[in-house]
């Protein structure tokens, strides 16, 4: 059971239950650290904020950093993201035995060069960002643009972050529709507005 409470959109301010909502529509439900984190509205903003330009923004494909996501929870053992980026790997495109069996990758014939330096970088940095050396840094000069090395490093860096959150609170995985996040009708969209 998770170690600190979750808050329904009912709980929250009219700011962020708009959040909610979008973050509903988008998803079909609010995810449960996104209402743990609620408990500080500055910090769920922004964390919401930043966690679409990592994710929404430049130029790796989604399916790329999604499977970098899923690579870095996997060798953090966090069973809170993965129950939720390996379902949106899959639904990206990546099949069940590339996702089941990511570890072997470096002997995969289906990933592509860039996508192994890719994988290659989330487990230099999850495991321990000094050992990145000069010769993988070459690797992924050749393959990635400065900008686009940037955008790996930020999504392997936030879901070292999250899947540190999420493991120490004991996140439980999120259900569909989960979250009190249903549109308000009649008079609580009256008053929501």
């Amino acid at each position: 059971m998770s170690r600190i409470s979750r808050l329904d959109r009912g709980e929250v301010s009219a700011d962020l239950a708009a959040l909610y909502d979008r973050i509903f529509a988008q998803r079909g439900n609010v995810p449960n650290m996104f209402r743990t984190m609620a408990h500080r509205p500055e910090i769920f903003s922004t964390m919401m904020a930043h966690f679409a330009a990592v994710l929404n923004t430049g130029t790796v494909p989604t399916k790329l950093k999604e499977l970098i996501i899923v690579r870095t929870s996997q060798i953090n053992q966090t069973p809170y993201c993965l129950a939720s980026h390996t379902k949106i790997a899959r639904n990206l495109g990546w099949n069940d035995e590339q996702l089941s069996h990511l570890s072997e990758w470096p002997g995969r014939g289906d990933f592509t060069p860039a996508e192994k330096a890719a994988l290659r970088l989330a487990e230099t940095v999850t495991r321990d960002a000094h050992a990145l050396g000069d010769e993988q840094f070459a690797e992924l000069r050749a393959h990635f643009s400065e900008g686009e090395i940037v955008e790996l490093l930020c999504s392997i860096g936030l879901f070292n972050y999250f899947n540190r959150f999420n493991d120490a609170l004991r996140m439980e995985p999120t259900k569909a529709g989960e979250g009190g996040c249903a549109a308000p009708s009649g008079a609580e969209a009256a008053t929501a507005r």
